[in-house]
C-alpha cells in the first residue's frame, strides 16, 4: 500500500508577485514572522484563506497548519 503525497507547486508565481507588491507597499514588504526569511532563504508562503487545520496559498496549495494559529 503507498500513499501519495501531495507536492507544493515548484513554481509559485502568484506568492512571489503578491510579496514583490508587498515590498513596495509595506516596510520592508513584511510584517515581523516574515523577516525570518530573509536570514534562511526562499520565499515567504502567502496564505490565501484558512479553514480549521487547513491553509490555502495564494498559489492553490493545500497546507496543515501545525502551528495552529493562522487559520480561523
Amino acid at each position: 500500500m503507498s500513499t501519495v503525497q501531495p507536492r507544493l507547486k515548484r513554481e509559485r508565481r502568484r506568492s512571489r508577485e503578491i510579496f514583490e507588491r508587498a515590498e513596495r507597499v509595506l516596510v520592508g514588504g513584511v510584517n515581523s514572522p516574515v523577516r525570518a526569511f530573509r536570514s534562511v532563504g526562499g520565499d515567504p508562503l502567502i496564505i490565501d484563506r484558512g479553514s480549521g487545520q487547513h491553509l490555502f496559498d495564494a498559489d492553490g496549495n493545500e497546507l496543515l497548519d501545525y502551528v495552529c494559529s493562522w487559520a480561523r
